[in-house]
């Protein structure tokens, strides 16, 4: 089977000409499980893993709570830095070995961790977790099941991120009950051999192996294209950029400070968790409508339906009425669902499957440099100014996303002349 990239050229009314793409002809299905799994797995042991054992981490080595925790926005400040080479990578050989690699990085990183005799190595061990970030997480993910199946990767995109979202689920308990039978250091080595014992095997047997590309073409493509559809393209780039990184923003810094925000606003302990775990199961059921009823609804409106929900949900939260509150996290909840997978979808329908990979990691890097700042920042609002104005602020980005989305076109031939 064979899918189409549109390429902005001179000869074409357009802007487009159609260039064929060699896509996997198998079904996306064994796929899905592979890539859902590692992502539990590789979302569980970084992203997660903190809120588990950092408290651990600091009793036992004696390190402050806040550089336990800091390690993370570390390992997302190399994972942005890294993002860019991990997509160009994916181009150039195909999403398994970078995959491959990424489990190792991974084991290597964890195994560091449970070994670190100071602070020091400790953040030595998180620069290689973010390496292992940038070439793993969804972005990796995505790249790999757009190289694969072109256009027709948006149904196996949403299987992994319903997968995906089962990671903290997953991972808690399991850390927890690790930490507590082991301690912290032998349950950083048990992940590292989780890695090599599952993670490497499911990438290097059931991923397709994928013939090398010549790393020269599209640079060669960008040249033959004019000045004007080049400056036009870069433009929609940077629209889909700075939605994207809006989100993060909001995302990485509500994850973070709701259940504070809710505590200083006079919501009960009680109260304010049950506020929060509506998130969980909202994004599930928004993504199983996206599999189901959804799947034909082009990007740009998925992307447009999911900021208003999330810009809908913070305004509601922002009220601080408990009863709007269970209300405002399920919306929010169903917008940034539907964002994580619009996050592989958009840029696909957008600019096409060439160079995808690429592409996936330069969104990737102000996404995860927001994740690393964005929450530091909201943290100095919401003890400076309160809990009010840092829910009126992420309302106000998720505005502004509601805006940039309706600047995006919905197919590649607008996407030519529309910024």
């Amino acid at each position: 089977m064979a899918v189409t990239a549109g390429v902005a050229a001179p000869n074409n009314k357009a802007g487009f000409v159609r260039i064929p793409l060699p896509t996997h002809s198998s079904t996306p299905v064994r796929l899905i499980g592979v890539l859902g799994l590692t992502q539990i797995l590789a979302w569980g042991s970084t992203f997660y893993l903190p809120a588990v054992l950092a408290a651990p981490i600091a009793r036992e080595s004696g390190w402050s709570l806040g550089s336990v925790v800091a390690g993370l926005s570390w390992g997302l400040l190399v994972a942005g830095f890294s993002a860019p080479r991990a997509g160009r990578l994916i181009d150039r050989f195909g999403g398994r070995p970078v995959l491959a690699a990424s489990s190792l990085l991974l084991a290597t990183g964890l195994a560091l961790m449970g070994l670190a005799p100071s602070l020091l190595v400790y953040f030595l061990a998180w620069t290689i977790l973010g390496t292992a970030m940038a070439s793993g997480l969804y972005d990796a993910a995505f790249s790999t099941l757009g190289r694969l199946f072109g256009d027709d990767s948006r149904t196996a995109m949403t299987g992994v991120t319903l997968m995906g979202g089962f990671a903290s689920t997953v991972a808690w308990p399991a850390i927890t009950g690790l930490e507590a039978a082991l301690g912290w250091r032998d349950t950083c080595l048990v992940l590292a051999g989780v890695h090599l014992a599952v993670g490497l095997p499911l990438y290097l047997l059931l991923i397709p192996r994928e013939q090398q590309r010549n790393s020269e073409i599209e640079p060669k493509k960008q040249a033959a294209q004019p000045a004007e559809a080049l400056k036009e393209a870069r433009s929609l780039f940077l629209l889909v950029a700075i939605l994207f990184t809006l989100q993060s923003s909001v995302m990485s810094s509500l994850s973070v400070h709701l259940l504070d925000a809710l505590g200083q606003l006079g919501f009960a302990a009680p109260v304010a968790l049950a506020v929060g775990m509506m998130i969980g199961p909202s994004q599930v059921v928004a993504r199983l409508l996206e599999f189901s009823l959804w799947r034909s609804l082009h990007p740009t409106w998925s992307a447009r339906g999911a900021v208003l929900l999330c810009f809908l949900g913070l305004a509601l939260l922002a009220a601080a009425d408990p009863a709007l509150a269970f209300v405002a996290t399920a919306l929010y909840g169903a917008g940034n669902g539907l964002l994580t997978i619009v996050r592989g979808t958009l840029p696909l329908a957008l600019f096409g499957p060439e160079g995808y990979g690429t592409r996936m990691g330069l969104l990737a890097r102000p996404m995860l440099f927001a994740q690393a700042i964005a929450p530091l920042m909201m943290a100095m609002l919401l003890s400076e100014l309160g809990p009010n104005i840092l829910l009126t602020t992420l309302t106000a980005l998720a505005l502004v996303g509601v805006v940039v989305t309706w600047r995006l076109p919905i197919d590649r031939r607008e996407a030519a002349h529309k910024t």
